[in-house]
């Protein structure tokens, strides 16, 4: 019980916006090709927040840029921290990894795109994205599956929540060769981290007025490690009482999923599973262009896409979705307090979704990114209009 104890602090801190007071300022450097970084860091603005951002690989920049430009026009008190970590690029190495870490013990916040990690073997298992991750300790992912008005899938009103154990299970980079031609690749499962991803599932669910939790598992093939899984899950889930509890396995879950995904509130999974159901999930409400995701430490808050894709055949194009990365964007908003441009840019791009005027090729439309941009920045304009009187944009003095 003293590790539930010590998790329930760890989680209660997740759940809970920093105040302007706890963030330092950070310098920020927008090059593509970044030089040394001088000791002498650029203040930001007074009264800005400092964020680290990544823009990742394949249309991750475009999306970036697409962030910067709605912030730009909605003149939201943030300065971008950019740094460059891509192995496709090469522009990946110790360096840069500490370079981010360093950024992040100053930011805590982080807007990030998609890390490509190569299938090539190269000497080393653990990819930078992943080892990323490890450093920051990222061990929840919430990936919040919720329908867009105005935008019709086979299944509408779809209102759930994935949480993923995202630091260990078959991601842990344990693998070896233990005869020829036999591949041994580890599954690590620990009570510290399962108690820990679960705590922090109900904690969610209690904080956001949520009803049930399920543990997805395999326990009846896994015995050992999916039934530790499951075991703390149903540990904690008794220091719940009024939240709901059940289990299913994964292969029923996603079926389910697909049939009838009402049924769901709260999901609570081991790291590959999460892995998939998070892309499933996003499927039913429109695809990787639409779903925003976030990741946490005790420490740092990281936000991105929820569904990690590339869209490398789309770089250059001009028709990449904004929606997920601008969500992201407005999540990380409510998360430093800037309730205001959080909830404008969040309605903004709702908005454009539901007059449906402006759609980007995967949700059935036309549109490029700069255009479905230009009419998010057009919805912006109303609600600054409101506070100055003659229609143009609100600045903060």
């Amino acid at each position: 019980m003293a590790a539930l104890s010590s998790v329930r602090v760890v989680a209660r801190g997740l759940l809970c916006p920093l105040s302007h007071g706890t963030w330092r300022p950070l310098g920020t450097s927008a090059a593509l090709q970044q030089p040394a970084r001088s000791q002498e860091s650029v203040k930001p603005a007074e009264g800005a927040f400092q964020v680290t951002m990544l823009p990742g690989d394949g249309v991750g920049p475009e999306l970036m840029h697409s962030v910067k430009e709605v912030f730009k026009a909605a003149s939201v008190p943030v300065e971008f921290d950019e740094h460059h970590l891509s192995e496709v690029q090469n522009m990946a190495s110790e360096e840069k990894l500490d370079e981010v870490f360093d950024s992040m013990q100053e930011s805590k916040v982080a807007l990030i795109g998609k890390i490509h990690t190569p299938m090539e073997y190269k000497g080393e298992l653990a990819s930078y994205d992943m080892r990323l991750r490890r450093k920051l300790d990222l061990f929840a992912n919430v990936v919040h599956v919720k329908s867009l008005p105005g935008y019709k899938t086979r299944h509408n009103n779809l209102d759930l929540v994935i949480i993923r154990e995202q630091t260990e299970g078959e991601y842990s980079s344990l693998e070896h060769e233990s005869a020829k031609g036999v591949i041994e690749c580890l599954k690590i499962i620990t009570r510290k981290k399962s108690q820990r991803i679960a705590k922090f599932a109900f904690d969610y669910a209690t904080k956001k007025g949520r009803s049930k939790v399920t543990a997805v598992h395999k326990a009846n093939i896994m015995k050992l490690g999916d039934g530790l899984f499951l075991r703390c899950c149903e540990e904690v889930a008794e220091l719940y009482p009024k939240i709901n509890f059940d289990t299913i396995i994964i292969d029923n879950c996603c079926m389910q999923l697909v049939q009838n995904p009402y049924q769901f509130d709260v999901l609570v999974m081991p790291n590959l599973y999460g892995n998939i159901v998070d892309n499933l999930a996003a499927g039913l409400v429109g695809g990787a262009g639409v779903v925003p995701g976030e990741s946490y430490s005790a420490e740092y808050a990281v936000f991105e896409t929820g569904a990690r894709h590339p869209f490398a055949q789309a770089v250059g194009r001009n028709i990449a979705n904004p929606t997920a990365m601008l969500l992201s964007a407005a999540n990380m908003l409510h998360h430093l307090n800037l309730e205001y441009y959080s909830n404008v840019i969040s309605d903004a791009v709702k908005k454009v979704i539901k007059v449906g005027k402006v759609r980007t090729r995967d949700m059935g439309g036309y549109s490029t990114t700069s255009d479905f941009v230009k009419s998010v920045i057009d919805h912006l304009h109303p609600h600054y209009g409101a506070h100055t009187g003659h229609g143009g944009l609100f600045y903060l003095a």
